[in-house]
């Protein structure tokens, strides 16, 4: 079943009250788009601000997405079911992320968006999108990066399922959330917020979730890293990195 979305609050000077406690509205896709919109002296209605609950799938695959949404708050993922019922996660949406640019020019979700905790997030007419687009060189641009970053990790996902062993997946993946959160000046040192349970995780990289226990319980021995309930500490960044190269 889908999240019942909860309006927000909207500030039509500065978007919704709460964009002055996200972290990256100052540098990402939504500050744009919202100052777009509000150049464009767009009605309040046409900026949509919703929260979904943590576990609870906000879209599924194959359904119509009649507006463009952006990650305010909160992780989420995208995801392929297979009949059988086995997933793959495709991506993990941090605050700040595009759910998926192809939304930009399509209705249908190509896979599920799952939020894996409390998620707020920002839908904009895909309309208004468009134009917005089309009349500002810098939000083109940023599109185009996005889309390029999701070719990307394509790519590395299929080398990851590929060519690499669990562990080497296992620390890519981590060294991978690490640097996203760190340009969003989300990172405290080599700490991150991490509410990533093992069968994410698994999902994530093609294995099991007992693998995936295996291969943190050794990266704990090794003092590689240091998980507690919501956070991650990267305890010996070059360690780990050698272990995601396989060197």
């Amino acid at each position: 079943m889908n999240a019942t979305p909860h309006d927000i609050p909207t500030n039509r000077a500065n978007g919704p009250a709460s964009c002055g406690a996200c972290p990256v509205f100052s540098n990402n896709l939504c500050n744009g788009l919202t100052q777009a919109a509000l150049a464009a002296a767009l009605p309040a209605s046409a900026i949509h601000d919703h929260t979904a609950p943590a576990r609870r799938s906000i879209w599924r695959e194959g359904e119509t997405v009649e507006r463009v949404p952006v990650i305010c708050q909160g992780w989420a993922a995208t995801a392929i079911t297979l009949s059988d019922g086995r997933r793959q996660i495709l991506s993990f949406l941090l605050p700040g992320d595009l759910v998926s640019a192809a939304l930009i020019f399509q209705t249908a979700s190509q896979c599920s968006v799952d939020a894996i905790t409390e998620v707020r997030y920002r839908t904009f007419p895909r309309g208004d999108i468009k134009a917005a687009l089309r009349a500002q060189p810098d939000l083109f641009a940023a599109v185009s990066r996005i889309l390029s970053g999701e070719s990307m990790r394509s790519d590395r996902l299929a080398i990851d399922l590929g060519r690499r062993g669990a562990a080497e997946r296992i620390a890519n993946m981590i060294l991978n959330l690490a640097e996203r959160l760190r340009r969003r000046d989300m990172m405290a040192g080599e700490t991150m917020d991490f509410p990533l349970r093992q069968h994410h995780i698994a999902d994530a990289v093609g294995l099991t979730v007992v693998h995936v226990g295996n291969v943190l319980a050794e990266f704990r021995r090794a003092r590689l890293v240091e998980i507690n309930d919501r956070s991650l500490t990267i305890l010996d960044p070059d360690a780990l990195r050698r272990v995601a190269e396989a060197v």
